[in-house]
């Protein structure tokens, strides 16, 4: 497998090329880099593939913005009741 093809984002399968073709053509930072290509956006929040894509946008676009907060990420929510949350159950 070439770099080009690898995955970086295994939740929306987004390839280390898309976010280095993206990241160059718009030069933009790692959260308008997430919302172009949704890298980042799946199932797990960010969590595998956050720090490449912000490593991705630092270095394509030749500017290291230490004012640029890096993303964020969150870990997938899922509703439960109150009485589980509590530990009664109903």
């Amino acid at each position: 497998m070439k770099e080009d093809e690898m995955i970086i984002c295994r939740c929306e399968e987004v390839s280390y090329k898309e976010l280095e073709t993206t990241a160059t053509k718009y030069k933009c930072s790692a959260r308008e880099l997430k919302l172009r290509t949704r890298a980042g956006m799946g199932y797990c929040g960010g969590r595998s593939c956050r720090a490449m894509i912000d490593k991705i946008a630092n270095t394509s676009s030749n500017t290291q913005n230490h004012t640029c907060v890096s993303l964020k990420y969150q870990p997938p929510v899922r509703p439960i009741s109150f009485g589980n949350l509590g530990g009664h159950d109903k």
